[in-house]
């Protein structure tokens, strides 16, 4: 799994976090039926998927470039407003994305509700990706004191980062 370290290079929301998207539903009322009973039809669940896969599209999206640009903003070379509108675009259009997917994965679900168990597993790898991506932002918006000082702060709690995710997430550090 290549790895984008280049910090001008805005990140985009992808698949890994769809089928987390797909099955987030967001709790709302939606009033009555016309026979006083709630209403719970497939456009209750197709209005509450999509609304909870933007969410989530719209979460990631603004963690993930908000990490990025920091690194910036920290650097000198972006503005906190440019900053500020930079995420906002870049979470418009994942917004976007996620109503799209988030539309399309309810549908899929509303007619093969049996496919929410494996888009639930597809979606704990998913998780897992998107939080490396978050991770890896994070690290990279470091300078090197910051990212001594962590390694310091881990051995002295006993934990020796370096052993822990040598040759699999953080480059080796010199010095």
């Amino acid at each position: 799994m290549a790895r984008e370290r280049n910090p001008l290079q805005m990140p985009r929301t992808g698949l890994e976090i769809a089928p987390l998207a797909g099955l987030t539903a967001l709790p709302f009322s939606s009033g009555t039926g016309t026979s006083g009973t709630p209403a719970t039809g497939g456009g209750h669940l197709l209005s509450r998927s999509t609304l909870g896969a933007v969410l989530v599209y719209a979460a990631y999206q603004a963690l993930l470039s908000g990490l990025r640009t920091e690194t910036l903003v920290q650097g000198g070379q972006l503005s906190r407003s440019t900053q500020a509108r930079i995420i906002a675009a870049s979470v418009w259009r994942s917004m976007q994305d996620g109503a799209a997917i988030g539309l399309v994965l309810s549908l899929v679900l509303l007619v093969c509700p049996w496919l929410a168990l494996p888009l639930g597993v597809l979606g704990a790898v998913g998780v897992g990706k998107a939080s490396l991506d978050l991770f890896h932002a994070f690290w990279d918006g470091l300078d090197d004191r910051q990212k001594l000082d962590l390694h310091q702060a881990a051995y002295g709690a006993g934990v020796d980062l370096q052993r822990l995710l040598r040759r699999r997430f953080l480059p080796v550090l010199k010095g």
